[in-house]
């Protein structure tokens, strides 16, 4: 494939059903051990319920949607500012990477991005994080968790395309203000979605985070 000037995610929220064929793909091509998952689905719900004295009903007002995540491929990677070896570091295809043979395992990359992109293998003792199935894009192929969706509402490309088609919102609960580290991601949201800002939902499945 040519080179790219920067890729991105994705991602049609409106239509994902959170069934984590996304999450299993990529867990199961990069063989990843227990405890560490590149691309994880957030389930956000939230919502009340009103009631009428009167009837003696109950009316629902409540909503829950899916967000598919992993690296962001930031513009402003603070995983990469806050590593001391350049272990982590932006190709030129805008894919961020760690290089295990610089990378030393202090962590500061994993407790400053506020996506958990990077996580810490302690059986390497290195960090480890998505690079966009790079072997894949090589063959071109689609990344792992893109070619699995039964949905097809995730999917991959130039983010300049991507925004142009698709809108440039990802600013949605609960994902952390983009303006942090700009990452390369579209969200189509839900028709529920609540902006990070005012985001009144919780995760409901914080363990698999």
């Amino acid at each position: 494939m040519t080179m790219a000037q920067q890729l991105g995610f994705w991602i049609d929220q409106q239509y994902c059903t959170g069934c984590k064929a996304c999450q299993v793909a990529c867990k199961d091509k990069h063989d990843l051990p227990l405890g560490v998952t590149w691309r994880r689905v957030v389930e956000y719900s939230g919502g009340s319920w009103s009631t009428d004295p009167a009837a003696g009903t109950f009316a629902p007002n409540v909503f829950t949607y899916y967000t598919s995540i992993s690296c962001n491929h930031c513009d402003d990677p603070i995983c990469v500012a806050v590593c001391p070896t350049t272990a982590m570091h932006k190709g030129a295809d805008g894919i961020v990477s760690v290089d295990p043979a610089k990378c030393v395992g202090c962590r500061f990359c994993e407790w400053a991005c506020p996506y958990s992109a990077p996580q810490f293998d302690p059986t390497a003792g290195v960090m480890t994080k998505c690079d966009l199935c790079a072997d894949e894009l090589a063959e071109g192929r689609d990344p792992a968790c893109v070619a699995a969706c039964p949905s097809r509402v995730l999917h991959y490309g130039e983010i300049a395309d991507l925004r142009a088609e698709h809108g440039d919102r990802a600013d949605v609960a609960p994902l952390p203000d983009p303006s942090i580290t700009r990452p390369n991601l579209v969200i189509t949201p839900h028709r529920h979605a609540e902006p990070t800002d005012a985001g009144t939902g919780t995760i409901t499945n914080p363990e698999e985070i």
